[in-house]
């Protein structure tokens, strides 16, 4: 049993020396003819699929292509949703040693010249348009400011690009090279440029697969952003560990994934929450047979412990919670299958094979005893190699030692189990008392009325904070301020239960499915908000 909050995780798996390129090589090698990917689009007829010898062919073909019109160790970017060419990409520029930067298809002309800027990206590869975004004309008004940018390529122009291909030889890559530019997901501001390599990518996603139990060939639904590590790393690397054919879905649309998983016997599937309460919700649900579902995982924002409950019985499968961010490949800690209801409910489990997990005072740097507190830490293989070009913000996330600092709130019980209270920037002080948004969303989740929830700090003259509350109500609810007031004060004391109650349609999110509490209290701020009546919504 543990007495501080410092754990190793276990030597198995071992953390292998392997590229992304070589990752792919070895698996066309062992299953030429096995199913690798499929374009999971609404029209059956429409749906283009890849074996694993031709994703290799074509991914080559593809570095080779990058290589006439690049230089080793250039950054392009990859600017569109989930289509197969993004993923036949990411192979491309890991096998020509290319870095690879990945773009949000909701982006303005401001942000894609922001990340094309400071990226120094040489190409953007990009759709026209995607779901009214016109993101050609984007381009044309952001290019003035992208002084590095030589080379666009349309992707309904894939063809011409790859027939531009010429006998290069293919670069000798090595596992700690640089492979991808993954811009942060922006929930406290403007995001910074991860700079991962190979090992971290490689290893992360078949780690992850193999402690959530998704079977050897089984079917893996992509469902995440491709421009975030839960799709690029965790869907693709981790289904490629697995040899399993990934069925990518271009956009999310809960009625069309439940379709997808029945038709193709889906074995495994990760989406952040907000996805899956969306799939739990939708009418289809009911009537889908999900039975070929063994393996179940979320994370990427705060996963309420209800909705655990809810997964696990209405799939019937094993559901998994990891835990981490861009900066550490994706995974630092995870729970696992056979962890008891309640550690899965709130816990997010055990450091990751080859990864250190450590709670430390956010003051001192102490490292803190089991049970108090702290700012979670970690290190490994997994971490970053720094924010690109940003030294000033990589020396404060990553210290002399190496322990990435992630600026979540954490305590660690003597088992090593951590539980996430939320982001020490989250963190609402009101009257000198620290409050933990979490506490306070975990029990309203669990209220029948409450579909989702987000509690903000919102600014108090008098007490420098309080506590606001933005509700979503569940289908077929209306919400009660009176009630989910009683309900609040029978568990909390009266410093937590919220000043401000809001009713909202939706909220503002980034691309990978988080909630951005700051746009919450700007619009706040800016007076966008109608307090709900006492007595009801």
């Amino acid at each position: 049993m543990l007495t501080e909050s410092y754990v190793k995780g276990p030597v198995e798996p071992a953390v292998r020396d392997l590229t992304i390129g070589d990752a792919l090589r070895e698996a066309a090698a062992e299953c030429p003819e096995a199913l690798a990917m499929i374009a999971g689009t609404p029209k059956p007829d429409q749906r283009r699929q890849w074996t694993y010898a031709e994703l290799l062919e074509e991914a080559e073909l593809t570095a080779r292509a990058l290589l006439t019109n690049f230089e080793t160790g250039d950054r392009v970017a990859v600017w569109a949703p989930n289509i197969p060419e993004w993923i036949i990409m990411e192979y491309g520029c890991a096998l020509a040693g290319i870095v690879l930067v990945t773009v949000n298809p909701s982006y303005q002309s401001d942000e894609l010249a922001y990340v094309l800027r400071q990226s120094r990206a040489s190409g953007l590869f990009l759709l026209p348009e995607f779901r009214g975004n016109p993101m050609q004309k984007h381009l044309e008004k952001a290019r003035g400011d992208c002084p590095d940018l030589k080379k666009v390529v349309l992707f309904n122009e894939w063809q011409a690009f790859l027939a531009t291909a010429g006998d290069h030889a293919l670069p000798e890559v090595k596992p700690d090279d640089a492979c991808m530019i993954q811009y942060t997901s922006g929930t406290t501001g403007f995001p910074k440029g991860a700079l991962l390599h190979h090992r971290g990518l490689v290893n992360n996603g078949a780690h992850t697969l193999s402690i959530m139990g998704a079977a050897q060939g089984g079917t893996y639904m992509g469902i995440m952003p491709l421009f975030h590590t839960g799709g690029c790393v965790l869907a693709v690397l981790g289904a490629l560990s697995k040899r399993s054919a990934l069925v990518l879905v271009e956009a999310f649309e809960p009625g069309l994934v439940l379709a997808l998983m029945e038709e193709y016997r889906a074995a495994a599937m990760l989406g952040v929450p907000t996805m899956l309460i969306a799939m739990v919700e939708h009418p289809s649900f009911p009537e889908r047979d999900l039975s070929s579902v063994k393996a179940l995982c979320s994370g990427g924002s705060t996963v309420p412990a209800d909705l655990v409950r809810r997964l696990e019985a209405a799939v019937g499968a094993p559901f998994t919670i990891v835990f981490g961010q861009t900066e550490c490949s994706p995974v630092a800690c995870m729970t696992h299958p056979d962890d008891s209801i309640d550690d899965k409910a709130h816990t997010l489990g055990q450091a990751m094979p080859g990864v250190e997990l450590k709670v430390v005072d956010p003051e001192t740097g102490a490292t803190q005893p089991v049970g108090v507190l702290g700012e979670f830490c970690t290190r490994g293989y997994h971490v970053m190699h720094e924010y690109f070009e940003n030294p000033e913000a990589t020396t404060k996330t990553i210290d002399a030692e190496g322990w990435l600092h992630t600026g979540d709130l954490c305590s660690m019980d003597e088992r090593g189990y951590c539980k996430i209270e939320g982001r020490l920037k989250d963190m609402i002080i009101r009257g000198g008392e620290n409050i933990y948004p979490r506490e306070i969303e975990e029990l309203l989740f669990q209220h029948p009325s409450v579909g989702e929830v987000a509690v903000v700090g919102l600014p108090s003259e008098r007490l420098g904070e309080e506590v606001g509350v933005f509700l979503r109500p569940a289908p077929n609810n209306r919400l009660c301020r009176d009630t989910l007031f009683a309900y609040l004060r029978e568990h909390l004391s009266p410093q937590k239960t919220p000043r401000y109650w809001y009713e909202v349609e939706n909220y503002p999110m980034t691309g990978s499915g988080k909630i951005q509490k700051f746009e919450l209290r700007k619009s706040w701020e800016n007076g966008e908000h109608s307090e709900m009546p006492a007595g009801g919504g």
